[in-house]
This record gives C-alpha cells, structure tokens and sequence, in this order.
C-alpha cells in the first residue's frame, strides 16, 4: 500500500533564509567566510601537529584527528548549502544524494562526539595518573581509540540512514518535489516529509542520540569531576593553572558540540521547531567549526608556540 503510493521520482529542495536576494548573498559571503576560516584553521593544526615531532603525543594526536574530521564534517554540509544559497532558482537534491549526504553528516558528528569523550579520557590519565600515562596511553590503544570512533559512528549513521530512507515519500506525480525545513538533509526535517508512521524511527534516532550524546557526556562529566578533584590537590598555583589549561579548551569544545547537539536530537520530536533547528543547525555546521581550531590554539601555550615556529619556518624558507 505504501509503495502504491511513491510512485514519482521524489527530489528536494531546501528552505531558503529569506526571499531577498541582498539578505542571501551576506548569508552567503557570511558562510562562505566562516567555511574557509574553519578549513584554513583545522589544516594548520593538523599540519603543525604532524611536522612538530614535540606534538606527537596522545592529546596531540586525538586533536589532529579532530580537526580532520571537522574539515570533512564542514565539507558534508557548506558546499551544498553555499551553492543552495547562492543560486537564484531552486537547487534540487536527489533521493540518493540526500540519503548520502544524511549518512556522512551522522557519522562524522557521531565518531566528532566521541572522539571527545576519548579525548577527555586522555586528560583524566594524564592528570589523575601522570607516572602510568605513557603506559596507559600506548600509540596502540590510541589509534584503537581512533579507529574505534569512526567504526561505531559509521555503524550507526548506516542503520539510521537506511532506516529513514526505507519510508516512503509518497508522490502521485512522475516528479515530486519536497521542501525540507533546513539547508541540509538532517534527520528529523526528512522525516517528517513521510507519509508513514515513524514512531519506531524517532525512537530509533532517540537511541541513537543516547549513544553519541548523553553517554559520552555522562562519561566525559565523571571524568573532569575526577580531574577537578586532582587538580585541587596540585598545591602550586602555578601547577593547578598550567593542568587547567590544558583541559579548558576541550571543555570549551564539549559544551558548544554537546550542548547544540542536546537542543535538536534529545528533545521531544513533537517539539521540533524548524526556525530553532535554522538556528542551532547554523551554529553547530558552521560556527563550531570555526571556533574550535581558534580555541585550542589560542589556549594551549604548545601548540601556540608550534604555530608561530612553523609560520616563522615557512616565511624563511
């Protein structure tokens, strides 16, 4: 019965920002800032942490593969938004190309989540148990740590992408044309253009977001309580300052990705607002982006010292 009725061709369009041209072209040159400053940024501190030997360290290696993964999480989503914006008439997506577009956005915002929670283990054995660090942080658990990220969020971004992609958008026509409520094809503006039950779907993405947001931030929350409490005994200031500094910018990192993350996936779908989701999708696809890279730079005294050796190394050669 249902696929009696996906009988068209289905493609989609996104919803505009405004229906002026002068407002769209400042989204425009706004995103398309914001997109080049993010990429600049994560290339520089992956490139300075590989050619700075000092950097090849746990806390530097997991950094490197989170800025890697911003610059292919950045480049899932603005493309395809900067081309949207820019054009005059309406850019249509097809079925599949949602549908990828949807599984990449999920899978490296998932394996970006927890890579964090992994990055916040790291500064607990570093801090809490500094004489074992070495031991317990080998190069083999780290890249298993790594890999292990991409795994479990390829997993579920392909269940969840499939899941969405099996409802039917029902259309009578030989092409369908359906407007998503957002600039790219997330999960809850698509599922709402079914013309199916989802229930069993938004309790699927529900679980989902359990797993990629609320554990790996309970895990990341017991963690700094213990790094808090080990800091409170460094009797130095000097030593509480500089152990400090060295977790502020991941913090800093966790409550802007979690916090937005919380907002859109772990409220109630039936209290989804689209102008909201605009709005935190912006901050979190191309904002966080931005910030990050200009976070652990500005915070963390090495890697700040490595830029400015690898920026002076460059101009001399």
């Amino acid at each position: 019965m249902e696929s009696a009725n996906q009988t068209g061709m289905i493609h989609f369009h996104f919803r505009p920002f405004s229906k002026l041209p002068e407002v769209q072209m400042l989204i425009f040159v706004a995103f398309l800032i914001m997109y080049l400053v993010s990429i600049s940024g994560n290339v520089s501190i992956s490139l300075v942490i590989w050619i700075n030997h000092s950097l090849h360290t746990p806390m530097y290696f997991f950094l490197a593969n989170l800025a890697v993964l911003e610059i292919c999480y950045s480049s899932t989503i603005a493309p395809l938004t900067l081309a949207s914006v820019l054009s005059t008439e309406r850019d249509f997506i097809s079925l599949p190309g949602c549908g990828t577009q949807m599984f990449f956005f999920i899978f490296l915002g998932s394996a970006d989540c927890i890579l964090l929670a992994v990055m916040a283990y790291d500064r607990f054995v570093a801090i809490c148990h500094p004489l074992r660090y070495t031991l317990m942080m080998s190069w083999r658990l780290c890249v298993q740590l790594a890999l292990g990220s991409l795994v479990l969020g390829f997993i579920l971004a392909m269940q969840l992408t499939m899941l969405i992609f099996q409802l039917p958008f029902c259309s009578s026509k030989e092409i369908s044309l359906k407007e998503i409520s957002l600039f790219y094809c997330d999960v809850l503006p698509v599922m709402r253009l079914a013309c199916a039950d989802t229930l069993v779907h938004e309790a699927t993405l529900f679980v989902v977001s359990i797993i990629v947001l609320t554990i790996p931030f309970l895990l990341i929350t017991l963690s700094y309580v213990f790094i808090a409490a080990a800091i409170l005994k460094i009797r130095s200031a000097e030593g509480r300052h500089k152990a400090f500094s060295t977790c502020s910018s991941h913090l800093t990192a966790v409550l802007l990705q979690y916090g937005c993350g919380g907002l859109i996936y772990l409220c109630p779908s039936s209290s989804y607002s689209p102008e909201r989701g605009q709005v935190v999708s912006v901050v979190y696809t191309f904002i966080t982006p931005v910030l990050n890279p200009l976070i652990y730079s500005m915070r963390n005294r090495e890697l700040k010292d490595a830029l400015k050796r690898t920026m002076i190394r460059f101009l001399l050669s």
